[in-house]
Order: structure tokens, then sequence, then C-alpha cells
């Protein structure tokens, strides 16, 4: 019983704004949107549909060779091992990549695809090679060749497609039984596709999400398969990356609340916890549904069956119900060590949610576990709230803030470059969408610079920016409202010699100073990160799955960030 025009329909069943249903009509009537019709757009406008052509094409040839050729038969063997129906394999569009160098290279050139657009698709690798020589017959003078080979050998290949259904990536997993050889590999990010983007399934299951208002979380391409085929199909996966802000922000266009249904593992439960952030800054309820060991998703199913699934997912606790039960499963609760290893756990993330109703709730719940006065442990959480931030940069003079602030003792302050980056953030609107694509929220220490930051994004991909007067009332704490004012309006005065030679900072290069500044604060929080693993590791405290992480971390840690280009 609803009315409307085309415009209005796409944007209440995909539940997207009024811009992207125009873009979306538009693209499928190929009709050109007139102000998107500078040199510029159009030029990106043509790169993406020649990716979105070469990815499209490149599924149709890989669903044959898993169809047909013999090249696909060991990827046929192993789905049918696996129990992955003929259905979900046409569904999913899964193919298979011969083992071959050169396969994806030699498919390209019959297709008359420019190698060099193939490469930037992510599809095939670029190798110089050194130019014949004078002497064996060759041109001395001229460049050095360039030799291409596939990024994707002997794998099953799982396209990896955009909310509109676009393939715009693939992941491919190994098929060989030869330890060394990565599990998975997947596609690098390119012009049309970011990870942190980017949920496997979504395509198919967002309108489930819609109806149940509520989406589910797994690890895998496998996993989310063998549920959606279940009849599980409100579920997504994220791609080849941990959960992010911008992985939260999505669901929360689709869903109000997010079931998390890692593995059982120690990494998988790691994950649980450190999504918990992402999960609140949206606005999104959280429960956990805990797959019983040793099974994941997908083995549990063909164990039990798809409706003892949906009963684990219909009985998902919340997640602080859950967290407690971890808590107390890493820590001895018989201990004072371990008594107080979890009151902090339990009163950090509590902290987080705001709610005083939910901190006296599991308060309750915590005191009755642990076998202690309720009153004890609200003293204690009361304790262990964060204090309020003093927004002195760490290494500003005592003049930076009002006297009654600076004098004001924080355990956590924003950092100078925390400073720097919102300043930046908040006056320079033409550098949003790389931010939106290249930063994580948790690279900022404080969580004042977090809400901001999120804020700041949201109202970017909603296309809901105002200013920066609707967007500092759009806080109600008076603390992050001030902050924001600090930023905006005074000086930014640095220091080369302590405390004792304040100079003016000067931000004329504005977009150079944002990329660097984003990049201290990400190599400050892997940083971080690694230095707490290091310790992990010299106590032997760590497994193969956390040493993985640990190395992981001290690559990207090498690896620069994404051109700022204007």
């Amino acid at each position: 019983h609803k009315g409307g025009d085309v415009f209005t329909f796409v944007k209440e069943y995909e539940n997207i704004g009024f811009m992207d249903a125009v873009r979306r009509l538009a693209e499928r009537a190929k009709i050109p949107l007139e102000f998107e019709n500078t040199p510029g757009m159009q030029e990106s406008r043509h790169l993406k549909d020649q990716l979105l052509d070469i990815h499209e094409q490149l599924t149709q040839r890989w669903q044959n060779c898993l169809a047909s050729e013999a090249a696909g038969q060991r990827a046929r063997d192993y789905l049918a091992g696996r129990g992955v129906s003929a259905d979900a394999i046409k569904l999913f569009r899964i193919g298979a990549a011969p083992e071959s160098w050169d396969d994806t290279v030699n498919w390209a050139r019959s297709k008359n695809f420019n190698l060099a657009t193939v490469e930037q698709a992510g599809l095939i690798i670029g190798k110089p090679v050194d130019a014949p020589s004078a002497a064996t017959g060759g041109n001395a003078t001229s460049p050095s060749a360039i030799r291409y080979y596939d990024r994707f050998r002997g794998r099953l290949i799982f396209p990896i497609c955009n909310e509109q259904g676009h393939v715009v990536a693939f992941s491919g997993r190994v098929l060989a039984g030869d330890e060394k050889t990565a599990k998975y590999v997947n596609s690098p990010e390119t012009p049309i596709f970011t990870k942190s983007r980017i949920f496997f399934g979504l395509d198919k299951s967002k309108r489930a999400i819609l109806d149940a208002d509520s989406a589910i979380i797994c690890e895998g391409q496998l996993d989310l398969i063998a549920c959606f085929m279940s009849g599980t199909q409100n579920i997504v996966a994220p791609q080849g990356t941990a959960f992010t802000a911008q992985h939260a922000r999505i669901l929360k266009r689709y869903a109000n609340e997010v079931v998390l249904c890692f593995d059982s593992d120690n990494a998988g439960q790691n994950a649980i916890v450190r999504a918990l952030d992402h999960l609140l800054a949206a606005e999104l309820a959280v429960r956990v549904a805990v797959v019983p060991a040793p099974h994941d998703p997908d083995s549990f199913i063909k164990a039990n069956g798809g409706a003892a699934f949906q009963d684990l997912i219909a009985h998902a606790e919340g997640f602080f119900d859950y967290l407690l039960k971890w808590l107390c499963l890493t820590h001895d609760a018989t201990t004072d060590t371990g008594r107080l290893a979890i009151l902090h756990g339990m009163a950090e993330a509590l902290h987080k949610t705001g709610n005083y109703v939910l901190m006296d709730t599991h308060a309750q719940k915590t005191a009755l576990r642990l076998g202690v006065a309720v009153d004890a442990v609200r003293k204690e959480f009361a304790r262990l709230k964060p204090r309020p931030t003093a927004f002195r940069a760490e290494s500003e003079p005592d003049d930076f803030m009002p006297a009654d602030e600076a004098e004001a003792e924080a355990p956590s302050r924003p950092s100078l470059e925390e400073f720097i980056f919102i300043k930046l953030l908040l006056e320079n609107d033409s550098s949003v969408d790389w931010l939106s694509k290249t930063m994580d929220s948790n690279w900022l220490p404080s969580q004042v610079s977090r809400n901001i930051f999120n804020r700041r994004i949201h109202l970017f991909e909603t296309a809901s920016w105002a200013g920066v007067n609707e967007f500092i009332d759009g806080f109600d704490a008076p603390l992050i409202q001030s902050f924001i004012t600090e930023c905006l309006t005074r000086p930014l005065i640095t220091n080369t010699d302590g405390y004792k030679s304040p100079r003016r900072t000067d931000l004329s290069n504005p977009e150079t100073q944002l990329a660097d500044v984003t990049l201290k604060l990400r190599n400050h929080f892997l940083d971080r990160q690694i230095a707490d693993l290091t310790v992990k590791i010299n106590q032997g405290l760590l497994n193969d799955a956390e040493k993985q992480v640990w190395l992981n971390l001290r690559t990207q840690r090498r690896q620069p960030l994404a051109p700022l280009v204007k």
C-alpha cells in the first residue's frame, strides 16, 4: 500500500538515498548525469566501467572452467567433498582458475584488453625484465619490458560483488595441500574495490537483512554459502580484512542489530571483542552466537541441519553476557588477579555504551558470577570509569587550554597528532572522501577523536554535511563540543625544545600534512599492537594464528597509505 515513483521505489527497496537511486537508475538506463559529466569524472567512470567489464567477463571464464574444463576437475571434487550444491555454485557464481602462470594473461590478450588495465584490476601482476641489449641483437635504448603473470592460479574462485551485484574482486581458495601456500589469495584494492567497504554476500542478503532488521556476521565465504542455502539468508562476511567502522556504518543502513557468529577458536573470539567499538559507534545492538567447538557454521549445519543453526542464532546471547563468560574462561576467577581482570574487562566495555541501566544490570551479573557483593562491583565500575578528557595536546604548552582545563589530570587526552588531524579533518572537506577510504577510527587513541571522526565520515557518506556549526550542535557532550571549538579557533602551537620554545605551526599545505599525520597515527596504532604481541611472544603466550597476526602487523607497518589524490 505504498505510493511513489521509480526513484521512491529504489530508495525504499534498496534502503539508499535519493542521489544514489538516481545514479543507479541512470546507470541501468545508460543515461549520463550532466552534473557528473566533467572530464575528470568521465575518465574515472570510463576506467571503472572497463574494470567492471573485465571482472564480469573473467567471472564467466572461470565459471566455465569449473563447469566443464579439465582444469576445473580438482575444484569440482573439492566442492563435492564440501557438499556445495549446484544451486549454490550457480547463485554465487563460483569458478576455478587453472593452474597456470599465464592463463588469465593469455585470456586478456584474446579479448584485446590492455594488460596494464588488467593489472590495475588486480588480476595479473607485472614484473619489469631487462630489455635485450645491442650485443644480443636488441635495441639497447629500449625501456625495460614488463612480464605479466596471473595472480590467481589453481584456486577455487569466489567472485566478490558490491551492493549492486557487480563483480568487483575475487577471493581464491587454495586447493593443493602445500602448507607454504596461503590459504586464500584476495584481490588488492582497486578503483572499484575497497575491502573495508565490501561484504561478501551483501548483494544477495540485503533484502533478508532489511526484513529481519538483523544481520548475522560470519567469517568466510563457505560458511556464508552454507548458511544462506540452508535458509539463514540475513548474513554477510567481511572480505579480506578485520571488521571495520565502515562495515558497521554499512550495516546500520539495513538493520539495527547484528549477531556475531565467528569461529570458536581464540582468533574468532578475539575478533568478536574487537568488533564492539565499531558496532557501538554505529548504534547497533549486538548479540553473539557461539558455534560449539570444533565446528564452524558450515560444519555445524552439515552435522545438525539448517534448523539447528537458526535456533542457535535465535538464542544468541547479548554481547555483555557473552563477554562475562569469555572473561571468566580466560581469567581465573578464584584469584584476586583474575577477578580484577574480569572487572576491568567488563567495566571498559560497558562504559563504552554510556548506558547506566546496562552497567547496573551487568554489575549484578558480574557480582553473582564472582561471588562478591554487588555494591562492591558497582563501586569498582564507577572507579574504573574513564575520566573526562582535558583537551590539551600532549606536546602543547600550558597556555594551550584555559587554566581550569589545563590543570585537570586526564589519563588519556588527545595527542598533538590527533589535534592536528581533527583540525584538518574539519577544515578540508575535499579530503574527507580519501579519509573515508583510508582511515580506521581505531588509529585515533582517544574516544573523543574517534567519535568526531566517525560522525564526520557518516555525514559524508550520507551526504548530510551541513557545516561546522550544525556538526558541533549534533553532539550532546559539552567536552566534545569544546574540543571541536578549540581545534577550529585556537592557533596551533607546537614546541621545538620541550615546553621552552613554543612556535606556531603553519598548516599551509593541508593535504600533505593530513596524509602525514594520518600515516603517523596509523603507525603509532600498529606499533602499540606489535609491542603488546611482542611481549606475549617473548613469554610464549601466543598460538600460531596470533603469531601470524603479529607478522601481518609488521608487514602492514611497512606499507604506505594510498595517495591523497585531489
